[in-house]
């Protein structure tokens, strides 16, 4: 399970594998205070995804595509509709 490097690679990757087949993804976010990291992980069982990061800025990224994406699990909309990283 290795880690991707940059943001953009990990919103891609998670977004695609997210809407391959939203009923087995799973998201989970994990900070270790005492590292100051904050991991988020992104898997179906069969894929996995995970990026790290001690920045606030990636932090904050963070945040907002997490809620991206439980905005998309809990909507009854059509899940065909890409979600915006920016």
């Amino acid at each position: 399970m290795p880690f991707y490097q940059t943001w953009e690679e990990f919103a891609r990757a998670a977004e695609k594998l997210y809407l391959t087949d939203p009923m087995k993804v799973r998201v989970v976010l994990k900070y270790r205070h005492c590292d100051g990291n904050l991991c988020m992980k992104v898997t179906d069982d069969a894929v996995c995804l995970q990026y790290k990061t001690d920045q606030a800025q990636d932090v904050k990224k963070i945040e907002k595509f997490h809620g991206q994406l439980m905005r998309l699990m809990v909507s009854k909309e059509s899940r065909s509709v890409s979600m915006e990283t920016d």
